[in-house]
């Protein structure tokens, strides 16, 4: 009877075994460990088992050991999926990103050209403001110390100096033949001034153009951008000492911008210089006179002029 009643207890343990290790696969999905009844059951039982019992349990024993394998690959798989498709949704680059990456370097540069064209007119609309400042000071004082001798080579590949515009009224303006806008602009205002000049008042002048990047702008290329602009325009070029002296004499400044390669500018001053037939200083106009004012004060200054 004790035998009887030990094996009944051990049938009942051993079914509340099933039932905690059918709890167990049921909370499987669950973050807390899996129950191990199962060894501490094998652990407590002191009394031999019937073969059949025996071999059910230690069935068990190898489910209850093994089970936990597939559920963490399982896990682990999902863990791969998932950090696969987190890398397949931020790892490659999207056409709309490289598009709007192009569209930030486009923006980029223009931001950078605008930014670099503002710098040098600001510099060069300074330097406007300290000419106008000496000229007026010069003025009062009498003449202003603007002009002067040089020795420059024409767009016809001849020596020129001051003395060949002896006799006749000259209007002279700095700049290079690589300029962008600005030149091209000063230099149209300029020829259209004079040949109004020459309707009104029936006065030829002698229109010119220094050259301040003597490197590039050789005789050739100076002939053929002058020409775009008046018939009657000179062109004078030169070494890079005598085009420093020119514009040393006439108070012109100008400066090579960074040097990246052969197409640098130049920062230079925006000036245009009234020159009486003895070649001494009248007055000078900025960038801010546009063509009418420019030849009503040309007109202006000529009648005022004194032999």
């Amino acid at each position: 009877m004790a035998n009887f009643a030990s094996r009944s207890a051990q049938l009942r343990c051993f079914r509340q075994y099933l039932c905690y290790r059918a709890l167990n696969q049921c909370s499987s999905t669950q973050s807390s460990p899996p129950l191990r009844f199962c060894d501490h059951f094998s652990s407590q039982s002191i009394i031999p088992l019937r073969p059949g019992i025996q071999t059910l349990m230690m069935h068990h024993r190898y489910l209850c050991g093994t089970t936990a394998k597939p559920d963490s690959g399982e896990g682990q798989n999902s863990g791969q999926s998932s950090d696969t498709g987190k890398a397949v949704r931020g790892g490659p680059v999207s056409w709309l990103s490289f598009f709007l990456l192009f569209c930030t370097g486009a923006g980029l540069v223009f931001y950078y050209d605008k930014e670099k064209k503002r710098h040098i007119e600001g510099r060069l609309r300074r330097e406007i403001n300290a000419a106008s400042t000496a000229v007026k000071e010069g003025q009062s004082a009498g003449k202003a110390a603007i002009g002067g001798p040089f020795n420059l080579i024409n767009d016809e590949g001849k020596n020129v100096t001051e003395k060949d515009f002896f006799g006749k009224w000259t209007l002279i303006y700095f700049g290079f033949t690589h300029c962008p806008d600005i030149c091209p602009d000063e230099l149209v205002k300029l020829a259209e001034a004079v040949d109004k000049i020459k309707a009104k008042i029936g006065v030829d002048i002698a229109p010119v153009f220094i050259s301040v990047d003597p490197e590039r702008d050789t005789v050739e290329q100076v002939h053929e951008y002058v020409k775009e602009f008046h018939p009657n325009l000179i062109g004078l070029t030169g070494t890079p000492d005598e085009v420093r002296k020119a514009a040393r004499a006439y108070r012109v400044y100008y400066m090579k911008t960074e040097e990246e390669s052969s197409d640098y500018l130049v920062d230079h001053s925006i000036m245009m210089y009234l020159m009486d037939p003895k070649m001494e200083f009248v007055k000078n106009f900025g960038k801010n006179n546009d063509v009418d004012s420019l030849t009503n004060g040309i007109i202006e200054a000529m009648k005022k002029y004194k032999h």
